[in-house]
């Protein structure tokens, strides 16, 4: 069955490892349960077993939103569609992704041979639009660029057209409830769409910005909790001198270094 509604909203971190091979931390996924809907963030390497292993079944998912086409993001999206091939799923699957990586990403699952009229359900693609929202039931979902890609594409945007150089954070809103997943930024201050509002839950990476500027940048802010995510892994080995840094930056905005299986409510 699909997440039944829920007054204040649910996290399941199933990877929260940046893109280095690591021993103890999945690659990033993320499934929200908001307004009524299963929402998954990004598909990196482990996802598809984390996902089993906490009991989830497919009819619990209603979109994928991946961010950008790093595999640490993307690398187990077409596993996770065999999965649903297996199960087998039956309802209609809305999947986001860069307006550019959409045609790839259906000739990848093609290229796996998971061809549109073997899938038992209905796949519906849509684009992410920078600051263009769309519905996914009762959640509204804003995808807003980052820069994380920006300078890869000043170095082979040329010679690779083809490729897709686009990346996202994003907002979602259901019941009162503002939530924001930073997905992967290049610069502190693309944070900065995500909190031009008072937010319930602030999802933050850690791996592509320093630390102390993204601290910086959230003291003060109307924040009810942060979960920082996707830390590099010389921030992941000494967490705990970066949690006591955090803590004097951040005052009272609660905060924790999200583990891999995770569970948090907002």
């Amino acid at each position: 069955m699909p997440f039944a509604p829920v007054p204040s909203g649910e996290l399941w971190c199933l990877g929260v490892g940046d893109g280095r091979p690591s021993p103890d931390r999945r690659r990033s996924s993320y499934l929200y349960a908001l307004g009524g809907r299963g929402i998954l963030i990004d598909c990196g390497e482990g996802c598809c077993q984390a996902f089993r292993a906490q009991g989830f079944t497919s009819a619990q998912v209603d979109h994928v939103v991946l961010s950008h086409m790093h595999s640490d993001h993307v690398g187990s999206f077409s596993l996770f569609m065999q999965d649903l091939w297996l199960e087998p799923r039956r309802a209609p699957l809305s999947i986001s992704a860069p307006t550019g990586a959409l045609p790839r990403l259906q000739e990848w699952l093609c290229q796996t041979l998971l061809f549109p009229a073997l899938m038992p359900f209905r796949m519906r693609w849509t684009p992410l639009r920078a600051g263009v929202a769309q519905k996914s039931g009762a959640v509204r979902l804003t995808p807003y660029p980052t820069r994380h890609l920006q300078s890869l594409a000043k170095h082979f945007q040329a010679s690779h057209p083809e490729v897709c150089f686009e990346a996202f954070s994003f907002v979602l809103e259901a019941g009162g409830k503002r939530v924001a997943h930073s997905a992967d930024i290049g610069h502190e201050d693309d944070l900065d769409p995500l909190l031009a509002k008072p937010l319930d839950l602030l999802v933050c990476e850690l791996a592509h910005v320093e630390p102390e500027k993204v601290f910086v940048k959230l003291r003060g802010r109307s924040i009810g909790r942060v979960v920082f995510i996707h830390l590099a892994n010389e921030y992941w080995t000494h967490r705990a001198a970066l949690r006591r840094h955090a803590r004097k930056c951040l005052g009272d905005i609660p905060f924790q270094f999200a583990t891999d299986d995770d569970r948090i409510g907002f």
